[in-house]
């Protein structure tokens, strides 16, 4: 099968209701990274010193050698960082996501964490980078994580984030069965589920733009006022779009040894006390949301469009298209994927192989719908959906008289062009019906053609959009 994996499309145009408790307008989740201990370091069994976020500007790993600036600069994120920011949000929920090598040395962190209430997830088991790292071995370093994060913080992590993450890193947190959520994702504004080898696997969402990381790269930040309008500005597209009626989440993503700055943290401090200074917000860690999101939004169990065989496919939508099934056919031979896992998609999959096909082709298509309170409909021969329809205009109920001048109007109609007159009845009554019959009898046969092609397909919309309702 020809199958595109990347779901583009997400919610769309409708998102769930977040339905955040208290009728909160925008859920804030502050996540802070202890990475500090867990870094690239020879003394680690690395192969060089670390070079990724810090104060110093395009590092390089150093092969073989301890690499003394860069090291002093993670440890002031455990020795005076961590400790700035604990006392500014130790009155708020927020996530640690926790090296489990890092929480290993950081004893008296740890303790603050969980005096202060804080969640702390699975941050790996080293922050180093996973996109070479062989299955076995990732897989092998995340059942590490997790013991050992169980063995120092007393409780087994309920979320998981790797962030330097390979293409195996999602799938192989959810066969785990451990996590509550998986936050290696940057893809919505709102949790979204997955299925990853026949685990039903919850999607957190994380961030890169309202995170203090872009202090540390080119493009990024270079003050604390950049960082505090952007958060501000942020919430204050999120407060709004909550308050009229679609809440997300605004993730907050934080490092000690970058934020932990004491010109960064008064920039934070002040982004913190103006959401603070909001009625309507829910301040939580992710895994309070995930466990909301997954009361509010369980998985859906149904067959995916994407996931079915040919035959399922085509038993599923070969009528969607009146007697058409070849049109089915060629949509599953399209480049599927869980972006056409709804109505819209399997409309745009099904149009395109309409589109595309000869005119004689569609001209077959037209030819295969009923008369509009035709013979067949009097005789009950019409399909299910076709009767459904009529029913739902009226056009069975009517008058001899009505009918006459129907199917008066059906005969001059196919004279005139060789194809019935074709409407999305579900989109008009009896007397809006007849109007269009009237109004476009006269018209041009190829202006015609087009236009009955156009309420085809609309008619196979409404029909999917009931299947899937």
């Amino acid at each position: 099968m020809n199958r595109y994996p990347r779901d583009m499309t997400g919610y769309g145009e409708n998102p769930p209701a977040a339905n955040w408790p208290n009728g909160a307008a925008v859920a804030v989740q502050i996540v802070l990274n202890y990475e500090e201990g867990g870094e690239n370091n020879i003394l680690h069994g690395d192969a060089a010193s670390e070079a990724f976020l810090s104060e110093i500007t395009g590092a390089q790993p150093w092969p073989g050698q301890r690499h003394g600036n860069m090291e002093s600069l993670y440890e002031y994120g455990s020795r005076a960082g961590f400790w700035r920011v604990h006392r500014m949000l130790s009155d708020l929920p927020v996530t640690v996501y926790g090296v489990a090598t890092a929480l290993a040395r950081a004893p008296g962190q740890v303790r603050a964490m969980k005096r202060a209430g804080w969640e702390i997830a699975s941050h790996g088991y080293k922050w180093v980078e996973h996109k070479d790292m062989a299955e076995d071995e990732e897989r092998t370093q995340m059942a590490e994580a997790i013991r050992l994060h169980t063995e120092v913080t007393g409780e087994a992590p309920r979320g998981w984030y790797t962030g330097r993450c390979s293409n195996n890193t999602v799938r192989l947190a959810a066969q785990t069965g451990q996590f509550a959520y998986v936050a290696d994702s940057y893809a919505d504004d709102l949790p979204y589920w997955v299925n990853e080898s026949g685990v039903d696997q919850l999607i957190m969402p994380y961030t890169m733009d309202c995170n203090d990381m872009r202090f540390g790269i080119q493009a990024g930040f270079t003050n604390g006022a950049q960082f505090e309008s952007y958060l501000k500005d942020s919430f204050d597209y999120l407060y709004e779009e909550g308050q009229a009626g679609r809440p997300a989440i605004l993730s907050i993503g934080l490092h000690c040894r970058i934020v932990g700055r004491p010109g960064r943290a008064a920039a934070l401090r002040r982004a913190i006390e103006y959401m603070k200074s909001h009625d309507r917000v829910w301040f939580a860690t992710r895994l309070q949301i995930a466990e909301h999101w997954t009361k509010e939004h369980p998985p859906m169990t149904t067959t995916r469009p994407s996931e079915m065989s040919r035959d399922q496919f085509v038993a599923e939508f070969g009528g969607v298209f009146e007697h058409s099934s070849w049109i089915a056919e060629g949509a599953f031979d399209l480049e599927l994927g869980p972006t056409h896992d709804s109505a819209v998609g399997v409309h745009n999959a099904l149009a395109r192989v309409f589109r595309s096909a000869s005119t004689d082709r569609r001209l077959g298509v037209l030819t295969a719908h009923p008369d509009l309170a035709g013979k067949l409909a009097a005789a009950g021969q019409l399909t299910a959906e076709s009767t459904a329809e009529q029913a739902g205009a009226g056009l069975d109920l009517l008058t001899d008289q009505e009918r006459d001048m129907f199917q008066s109007l059906n005969a001059q109609y196919v004279e005139r062009h060789g194809f019935p007159f074709i409407i999305a009845v579900k989109d008009n009554d009896k007397a809006s019906i007849l109007e269009a019959f009237h109004r476009r009898i006269e018209n041009d046969r190829d202006v015609e053609f087009a236009e009955a092609c156009r309420q085809v397909e609309r008619i196979a919309e409404i029909r999917l959009e009931e299947k899937f309702a």
